[in-house]
């Protein structure tokens, strides 16, 4: 999904040894801070690929013209590989310092040699390190290497290290690795990534505090799957406007939609892709004349079929998310992380095809709406002694009033694959003009912050609810009333669950959860399916055995009869059972 090199333009991931995560556009000669981990230009990373570990130079190799060096995995893993760990003992031997006598071991080996010391006698001091920040600061100004020289003049002038255990000694050194270590770690951006850095690093109101874990749960409840293209004639035979169909409602800045444009592989725009749509944009534009505008006939109809024009993209009838948003432009700030701007989206990115947005209102009232109105029809005669701008400005207007008028008509006619919603606005109003324009079998999904609004709405649609609908059935023009917010017999089993990944430190005799990590709100999630409720009266049919009708008489007889063997049979059966 994402290219083998980091190119230029496009938004990454560093992640640093205190374990932080930036975001960064590798923008071309431009310089990248780290802060006190460095600095270092955009070219350096050009061309170089992911999931890399990199080391900030103070000065540009001579050898390969960069200020980044790739460390090497035997360098990261270095205490992993070591098959023999230094004991406290041996490192009490190595500074020349003999074990204290009266200290409790926790487990010494046949020789007696400790092997693991208890640090219970130990006492946090901070003269126990000698070096002061002054002369940490002069070496990291001095220093021209990764930080290790640093770590190991810091960890040799530190008077209590022989009394620290296995563990603190691993927890210590690690604690000055994450601080002045100055290394990174390249990452492409993706979803899941984007969702804990909004989350834990930036403001997590923008996303209503969504998780990785709860976006992942939402994603899997609503099914959105890749669906194979069909041609116009099989979906005209099937009476669809098109396959893969999913309408959203999205206020989380574009990361429901990008999580639903990952999983239907919409969401990055391959070099093969991004080749062919160019190649394909200049011969259109080779096709048409230097001021947009098709070679008019005389002859041709005061209504004129659309011109073909550079800033027209076909759009595709499959795979496509439908968003429903509530302001004159949808909010999807989020993908601009992923080289989508949806204010001014390049044709070669696979969201301009796959993305539709509309508004409540064009949804509602389109007739309401001055986008759906259409622009005055100007004959060729007339349109030919206009200047150039100004037929462009006519030309643009017809196309984004049909665009918008398309768009308006396929989603009002429905037949859509499932819903997700994750709104501020209430679910039940939502639900109420969005749910009737599913088919059969599509999956509705609705994500909140809080229990409760999920809570009332699975009542809604409950089957207490649902009976009551079907006994006292109010009028469609009445609806939605006070007591019937919602069609209970559209939506079929109702649900409310909640997912949280907690993160545990697990060490021998320390296992517990990290105690801090984020609070906030746990999120749920609602789901059900929906039906389509059957009309009339149902009857139950099946294969009954047919039995023979005998006179009255004969039967009776017959009943008697086999009654009276199997009193005989119970009453023998009793006798037998009382002699034993």
């Amino acid at each position: 999904m994402h290219p083998g090199l980091i190119r230029p333009n496009v938004h990454v991931a560093l992640r640093l040894p205190s374990g932080n995560i930036t975001v960064h556009e590798i923008k071309p000669n431009t310089t990248i801070s780290l802060g006190k981990y460095g600095s270092f230009q955009t070219r350096f990373l050009v061309g170089r690929p992911y999931h890399y570990t990199y080391e900030v130079l103070d000065e540009v190799d001579s050898s390969t013209g960069s200020g980044l060096r790739i460390v090497t995995s035997a360098e990261l893993y270095t205490d992993i590989k070591e098959d023999d760990v230094p004991t406290v003992a041996d490192l009490g031997d190595e500074k020349g310092d003999s074990v204290h006598d009266g200290a409790q071991y926790e487990v010494v080996d046949q020789e007696g040699k400790v092997v693991i010391r208890t640090n219970r006698n130990i006492i946090d001091d901070a003269r126990s390190q000698t070096m002061t920040m002054q002369e940490i600061e002069m070496l990291k100004a001095e220093g021209k290497g990764s930080g290790k020289d640093l770590i190991a003049k810091i960890l040799d002038s530190h008077s209590a290290l022989d009394q620290k255990n296995a563990f603190a000694l691993a927890k210590y050194t690690l604690r000055k690795s994450k601080k002045y270590l100055r290394q990174f770690t390249v990452l492409p951006m993706d979803v899941p990534l984007l969702a804990n850095w909004m989350l834990n690093d930036k403001d997590a109101t923008k996303t209503m505090e969504m998780r990785e874990e709860t976006l992942a749960l939402a994603g899997s409840w609503s099914n959105i799957h890749v669906t194979p293209s069909q041609s116009a004639e099989d979906l005209q035979a099937m009476d669809q406007v098109g396959q893969g169909r999913w309408l959203m409602v999205d206020e989380t800045g574009g990361l429901l939609v990008a999580s639903a444009a990952e999983k239907l592989g919409v969401l990055h725009a391959s070099n093969e892709s991004h080749k062919r749509e160019s190649i394909e944009l200049s011969q259109q534009q080779s096709e048409l004349p230097e001021d947009g505008e098709a070679q008019l006939q005389p002859e041709t109809s005061l209504l004129p079929k659309p011109l073909p024009s550079k800033r027209k993209v076909p759009i595709a009838q499959s795979n496509t998310i439908t968003l429903v948003h509530a302001n004159s432009q949808p909010n999807l700030s989020l993908l601009r992380y992923f080289n989508f701007d949806a204010a001014n989206p390049d044709l070669s990115h696979p969201l301009a095809r796959h993305l539709r947005t509309i508004s409540w209102l064009q949804l509602l009232h389109p007739e309401d709406d001055n986008a759906c109105t259409e622009p005055e029809i100007v004959p060729p005669e007339i349109l030919q002694t206009w200047k150039s701008g100004k037929r462009g400005n006519y030309h643009r207007k017809r196309r984004r009033w049909e665009r918008t008028t398309s768009i308006v008509s396929e989603t009002r006619a429905g037949g859509f694959d499932g819903l997700v919603v994750a709104s501020f606005m209430s679910a039940p109003t939502i639900l109420h003009h969005l749910v009737p324009l599913l088919r059969g079998a599509a999956q509705v999904v609705v994500y909140s912050p809080t229990l409760e609004p999920l809570v009332q709405l699975a009542d809604f649609y409950s089957t207490a609810r649902r009976v009551a609908f079907l006994n006292d059935r109010p009028e469609s023009e009445t609806m939605p009333t006070e007591d019937f917010p919602v069609d209970p017999t559209l939506l079929l089993a109702p649900t409310v669950q909640t997912v949280r990944c907690r993160p545990w430190q697990t060490l021998p005799g320390r296992t517990h959860p990290i105690m801090t990590g984020r609070g906030g709100a746990e999120g749920y999630v609602f789901h059900a399916t929906r039906v389509l409720p059957a009309e009339g009266g149902v009857q139950a049919r099946g294969f009954a055995k047919k039995r023979r009708t005998v006179s009255g008489d004969k039967t009776r007889g017959a009943s008697e009869q086999k009654g009276s063997k199997e009193g005989g049979v119970k009453k023998a059966d009793d006798d037998a059972l009382m002699h034993t």
